[in-house]
């Protein structure tokens, strides 16, 4: 079995675009994805890390479960995002980083309106 090439922001795109009102513009000069005008991940300038919203506690245990795949710099430790190696993640495993962060910042109204996102 040959192994799986790497992930890139295309693969985060599109399962970041499963979800509704995703859209992408830059922030910072790299590509991000955002819901209406909150953001929800973004493309590091390395091209290989993924800055993605993440709850503060969820954050700590996959800091301290995988500090390979998941990490932080002195610039994120006040906010609400965790560094993805896109290297390192699996598919289903980014999907619900992505699901668990869009459910973060969609607005109540979204999350009621939207039959997919009542999960």
């Amino acid at each position: 079995m040959e192994p799986t090439p790497p992930l890139g922001f295309d693969d985060v795109r599109a399962l970041a675009e499963a979800w509704p009102e995703v859209s992408e513009r830059l922030c910072f000069g790299t590509p991000a994805l955002f819901v209406r005008k909150v953001l929800l991940a973004r493309l590091r300038e390395d091209g290989r890390t993924l800055a993605i919203k993440c709850d503060l506690a969820e954050r700590e245990f996959l800091l301290e479960a995988r500090p390979d795949l998941f990490f932080i710099t002195d610039h994120y430790l006040r906010s609400a995002l965790v560094l993805v190696n896109l290297d390192l993640i699996g598919r289903a495993e980014l999907a619900g980083l992505i699901e668990r962060a869009w459910r973060m910042v969609a607005p109540r109204r979204l999350l009621r309106d939207h039959p997919a996102a009542a999960g």
